[in-house]
């Protein structure tokens, strides 16, 4: 049952605010006004609102979107935005984001019933990107400030910004400078307005001065909040999405629906066996489909029990976890062909403990149609027929169970129901086999397996393959024919290279890719382009809320462990740029599996109008489809209400509580229990909110020294 009495006391300043807003003696009190857990996203077109409504996307939290350039939009009116339920007020929208403070397209009755309805309600107003000026609180950037690219630029969170909504950042906000060539960021770099209420949360350095100017801040004025970007932004680069949680933070006032974390694994496949090496003289991998049959001699590659050791050290020292995906017949081939022992899985063995193991069957075959390997590229083999010829039911399902108890003997601790089949066959594969194996479900039933690992970059939705959800992966470039660098390097230019400069051309007819400018060079071009990309892309995925895993193989811990580079780059960038309380989050498959599925029910239910969720007071109460797990992040200290007693709600992350939660017994909704002291004083009273004061920024610190903390975190489910 709904808790009626808060045993939470309340401070001595908000005990005499709520005194003071007391009706006077016989008066009727107001009942608190319900503020629906929604924002209002006024898009122009532009990128910076279509960063922001992105990120309330990725997270999923409800948004209305309004799109200006439509001629038949809705009116931004009383009635658009509030109205009454069951005797009490409603605020339709808990913030608003709009392009800039008075964006074209928008009437002046419309800006009118925005400012009356955020002081009404306590709403606040993103300004997604807008020019410094005394309207927003800021001086002229002719008045000692800046206006021009940031590109390469040291952007910082200040004291109040960590004391604030950005206090998951370590500090540094550092803007990209991918090429010298293209104009990648722009900023209006300013001072406060002399005798403004603005408080600047992330500044920037002068150029040619010792000071620093704002480029996201809080303006506060006449009852009201904003918060005031100057910098022009889209979803995808670094600095809006280190900024991102922030923004949305600073814009829900702490309490919403939707969740956002930053989630790294690695899974390395073929461990146990060996990966066929690139031929540098014949651009193509002998022992693999793509040479011709009979052309060159194939060079495994394999890990040694060297390379294994090095593998448990750094994943100690780095407090990161590797997922093992291993085949247990490389080492019974090993054995064959080298007197009856295999040190490599000795050593591994030993350090099992150190590693998540995943299920890759047994020997690696292709599972899916059977492939006829005399023509490059291959084709699938056909029945007499003309029907295609598939591997079998029990061929697949033997390799599944042959490598299960392969690891059961060897004493490594499984999750029976993951699988990730040898280059993901199985599943469809174009434009060869564009349907799944159909004798794979049946086989993944045979084997209680229900999380199936696919290939994110020809699959990337989460589908369903008999009892199994499939969980993409992303392949990092880091090719799994390639233990040394000069080889890594020598194909790397065999694909990204025009056909005049000695590459394949292939950059030049296939989709989605881009040739080099010239090729690299093979000494340097591993470190100084490769890593750097690689590293970026892979931060990109970590900073985007996305949970999915990248896959590599043991051939890139081996020889000159080519790897490593890349993950060490991305890990301690990491650690350099966020706080303590926000630590990278390592999933397993079955949980990230696990999450992926609780999001796309939650999204599902979001875009078609069935979720209900509004707070009023200290109480936030979220109805969802029978089934659906709501997702949510609300001020630490918050518990759930249910009929017997309450419980905390979430898990500690960025500064604030998040998770999933379900309804409780007998419950047909979520009931969540806000501490007394996050709720605005106009949630209570319907009245406009003082504006909280915040102290003026400190003198901005040197960066600390970070320390790698690189926590797990559970899924239910």
């Amino acid at each position: 049952m709904r808790r009626t009495v808060h045993t939470a006391a309340l401070s001595t300043a908000s005990a005499l605010l709520l005194a003071l807003a007391a009706p006077a003696a016989g008066a009727v009190a107001a009942p608190s006004p319900r503020i629906d857990l929604k924002v209002l996203v006024v898009d122009d077109g532009g990128p910076a609102t279509a960063a922001i409504a992105a990120e309330l996307d990725g997270s999923g939290t409800p948004y209305t979107l309004l799109d200006l350039t439509r001629t038949n939009r809705p009116v931004i009116d009383a009635g658009f935005l509030s109205d009454t339920v069951d005797g009490r007020q409603r605020a339709k929208f808990q913030a608003v984001v709009l392009p800039n403070d008075s964006p074209a397209g928008v009437a002046a009755a419309e800006l009118a019933a925005l400012v009356s309805y955020e002081k009404t309600f306590a709403i606040p107003q993103v300004d997604a990107y807008t020019y410094a000026r005394p309207e927003v609180g800021l001086d002229h950037p002719v008045n000692g400030g800046y206006s021009g690219s940031l590109d390469g630029a040291q952007a910082g969170v200040t004291a109040a910004g960590k004391a604030g909504p950005f206090g998951y950042l370590d500090g540094a906000v550092p803007f990209e400078d991918n090429s010298p060539a293209v104009g990648e960021s722009y900023a209006h770099v300013a001072k406060p307005a002399a005798g403004a209420d603005f408080t600047s949360y992330v500044d920037a350095p002068l150029p040619g001065s010792q000071e620093r100017g704002s480029i996201v801040g809080e303006y506060r004025h006449d009852g009201r909040r904003e918060l005031v970007v100057t910098f022009v932004y889209n979803q995808y680069q670094q600095q809006f999405r280190l900024l991102a949680r922030g923004i949305v933070n600073w814009l829900t006032q702490g309490v919403r629906i939707g969740a956002a974390r930053n989630y790294f694994a690695v899974h390395v496949d073929d461990v146990f066996g060996a990966d066929d090496r690139w031929d540098t003289v014949l651009n193509c991998t002998p022992g693999d489909v793509d040479c011709p049959p009979g052309q060159g001699e194939p060079d495994p590659i394999r890990m040694t029990p060297a390379d294994a050791r090095y593998a448990a050290q750094w994943s100690a020292a780095k407090r990161f976890t590797l997922d093992m995906v291993f085949n247990g017949g490389g080492s019974e081939l090993f054995k064959e062909e080298n007197g009856g022992s295999d040190p490599l899985a000795q050593q591994l063995i030993a350090d099992k403990n150190a590693y998540r193991w995943v299920n890759h069957t047994y020997n690696h075959p292709f599972l899916g149609c059977v492939q006829n390997v005399t023509v490059v590229p291959w084709v699938c083999a056909e029945n007499a027929d003309g029907s295609t010829r598939y591997v079998t039911r029990a061929e697949i399902s033997g390799q599944i169970a042959d490598n299960r108890g392969w690891g059961l003997r060897a004493g490594l601790p499984l999750q029976n129901d993951e699988l990730v089949t040898g280059e993901h066959s199985g599943l469809k594969i174009l434009p060869q086999q564009p349907d799944d194996n159909p004798n794979l479900g049946p086989a993944l039933a045979d084997n209680s397996v229900t999380w199936l690992g696919s290939d994110n970059s020809r699959d990337r939705a989460q589908r369903r393959v008999g009892p199994a959800l499939t969980v993409p992966r992303y392949p990092m470039n880091v090719f799994y024919n390639a233990g040394r660098t000069t080889e890594m390097i020598d194909e790397y230019n065999w694909i990204y290279t025009r056909a005049a400069d000695g590459g394949s051309g292939i950059c030049e007819t296939a989709a989605n890719s881009t040739c080099l400018e010239e090729p690299l060079d093979t000494v340097t071009g591993y470190t100084d382009y490769v890593v750097p990309l690689e590293a970026r892309i892979g931060l990109g995925h970590v900073l985007a809320n996305d949970p999915r895993p990248h896959y590599v193989h043991q051939s890139n811990l081996a020889e000159d462990r080519i790897v490593y580079p890349v993950l060490n780059r991305i890990l301690d960038g990491y650690t350099a740029l966020y706080a303590d309380n926000t630590p990278l989050v390592s999933l397993r498959q079955r949980d990230i599996g696990a999450e992926l599925r609780h999001r796309a029910a939650w999204n599902t239910a979001v875009k078609a109008g069935h979720v209900s969720a509004y707070r009023i007071g200290d109480d936030v109460t979220v109805q969802a489809p029978s089934g659906v797990r709501v997702t949510a992040t609300m001020p630490a200290g918050t518990r759930q209400s249910l009929f017997l007693g309450d419980a905390a709600f979430g898990s500690p992350y960025a500064g604030s509580a998040s998770g999933w939660v379900a309804p409780g017994l007998l419950q047909d909704r979520v009931t969540l229990s806000l501490p007394a002291a996050s709720v605005p004083a106009g949630a209570r009273t319907g009245k406009a909110a003082k504006a909280p004061q915040v102290s003026p920024a400190a003198p901005r610190l040197p960066l600390p020294s970070g320390v790698l903390r690189h926590v797990p975190y559970g899924v239910t489910g």
